[in-house]
């Protein structure tokens, strides 16, 4: 091929060309369409939707397995399906490993996952943000142990750049085995209805091991995931909505720790003075907390995060004044705001998540206490509350709080109180700051004189009035420097934008500062 004129033998480019075009053709035209009929994108279709136009470049494509038994010698192809590069996403740089289930069924082999833990080094070196898009059937059992030990070297890299850079997976496909641990280990998780799978074990095997029969959907599906185990933050109904959120998503975090998330002007709302009709001053009246959110922050910026898990909490990304804020809101329509295992659990991981990107905390409170009960008792609402409690403590971004009406024993403690470290705390003239409820706590406190009463309905009415006026009203808690200003509901938006423009220079505690986002 060597030529003395000194041009180029045009075979190198077309040779080049040639196996450029083979890597990219997958596993071959029936196992590409056999993905459409699925209602699945190639790996190729996600990559060109998901990245801006022309921006992603591979990194080795031509990587192959060096396997050569059990059929392997036929099966191997360019590429050990998974594409891994880098590129844009809303202008910003992202690194990513998409797996092509055309090839292999997208199984991790040796150089397959040598591969993504190469794209993953650059991402941690760079401190951009990796994405990994998984649709694979496991570890490829024609390449023994050599494929299954590279699940530790992934593992390793998503533990050292948790809470250094955004890690993000999006399962689009199966997700079986020991691979499911490498997106529960990233800081999101995005599943589709009726096409993302993750389960430790398949039903075939579930059903040899212990007898029990049940469906791969009802098993490990996005409804499962994102209802029942929590694993999953966001769902959608498609492909294409869900590459939609991840774009999203990316808008509202900072490429890596040091760095904050960047300002997206929008239409800049106060509907304040609507507030007092969408929560009632009864305290056992129900609403929905979407609105009082909506209220105030910029118009449509609110992202919410794990919505169908832990209810009674709800999380999520928002905008005030074009900044990113976190808000952490109880929910009374659900179980009346109590904190069970789920919500507590769901918001200490959401608050440390934000705390290592550097994202200011709002939270707003209306909580009756820890759900009671057995049930939480044994699922260790203790334990898994103390998340909660842990998270909140060592949290050093700005923390502001503001209680709507209820705020009862340990779980207004928990809900990022003064003593937990809130840097300011709001409360509206309806909210009751106390131990427990007025009824409860005259029932026992003055369990005696209601049982040797002549007329114990009006004794007992006069004693939660007395316990109210005395002990629940917020100028109480006021007074002793456990709030610092009670604010009407049309002065929450001003307040709450003051309170963050104050604490933007907030210096960061260096104990807390650089931690991973362990996934509780």
């Amino acid at each position: 091929m060597e030529n003395h004129d000194g041009i180029w033998d045009k075979r190198y480019v077309s040779e080049l060309e040639e196996r450029r075009n083979l890597a990219k053709q997958g596993g071959g035209t029936k196992r590409i369409s056999d993905q459409h009929k699925k209602g699945k994108l190639t790996a190729w279709e996600r990559i060109d939707y998901l990245f801006d136009k022309g921006s992603f470049q591979e990194v080795g494509a031509f990587v192959e397995s060096r396997f050569m038994d059990f059929g392997m010698s036929e099966k191997k192809l360019p590429g050990d399906g998974v594409i891994t590069g880098f590129g844009t996403i809303n202008g910003e740089s992202v690194y990513a490993a998409i797996e092509d289930f055309t090839v292999m069924g997208g199984t991790y082999g040796e150089y397959h996952s040598k591969k993504i833990v190469r794209v993953m080094d650059m991402a941690f070196q760079s401190k951009t943000p990796f994405i990994t898009i998984n649709d694979s059937g496991g570890a490829r059992i024609e390449e023994g142990i050599a494929g299954l030990d590279a699940y530790g070297d992934m593992f390793l890299r998503h533990t050292r750049a948790s809470g250094i850079i955004p890690q993000i997976a999006v399962v689009m496909g199966p997700c079986a085995g020991g691979a499911c641990y490498g997106p529960a280990l990233c800081d999101f998780v995005f599943m589709v209805d009726n096409i993302s799978q993750m389960f430790l074990t398949g039903p075939q095997v579930v059903k040899s091991a212990i007898g029990e029969e049940i469906t791969t959907e009802a098993l490990g599906g996005a409804k499962v995931h994102s209802s029942l185990s929590g694993v999953a933050h966001f769902v959608y109904d498609d492909e294409y909505s869900c590459l939609d959120g991840v774009k999203l998503l990316l808008n509202y975090l900072p490429k890596n720790y040091k760095e904050k998330p960047k300002t997206v002007t929008g239409k800049i709302i106060d509907k304040s003075d609507e507030l007092e009709r969408i929560v009632s001053d009864n305290q056992k009246k129900p609403y929905d907390v979407h609105g009082v959110i909506e209220s105030f922050i910029d118009d449509g910026s609110f992202f919410e995060i794990n919505k169908e898990f832990g209810k009674s909490i709800v999380i999520g990304f928002a905008r005030l004044d074009s900044k990113v804020i976190g808000i952490i809101a109880s929910n009374p329509i659900h179980m009346g705001g109590a904190l069970d295992v789920d919500a507590s659990e769901k918001t200490a991981r959401f608050v440390r998540c934000c705390d290592c990107y550097g994202i200011p905390l709002l939270t707003m409170i209306d909580v009756p206490g820890f759900m009671p009960g057995s049930k939480m008792e044994h699922s260790g609402i203790i334990r898994r509350g103390a998340k909660l409690l842990y998270a909140y403590c060592e949290a050093s971004v700005p923390k502001v709080s503001l209680i709507l009406r209820k705020a009862y024993g340990g779980a207004y403690i928990a809900m990022n109180s003064k003593g937990m470290g809130a840097d300011i705390v709001y409360a509206w003239p309806i909210a009751q700051i106390a131990v427990m409820g007025a009824e409860s706590a005259v029932d026992i406190v003055f369990k005696h004189e209601l049982e040797n009463s002549k007329d114990k309905e009006k004794t007992r009415d006069e004693r939660i009035k007395e316990y109210n006026e005395n002990m629940m009203s917020p100028y109480i808690a006021a007074k002793m420097g456990f709030i610092d200003e009670v604010i009407t509901p049309g002065e929450t938006r001003k307040k709450i934008v003051l309170a963050f423009e104050s604490l933007c220079s907030k210096e960061r505690s260096d104990l807390s500062f650089v931690h991973g986002n362990v996934p509780f």
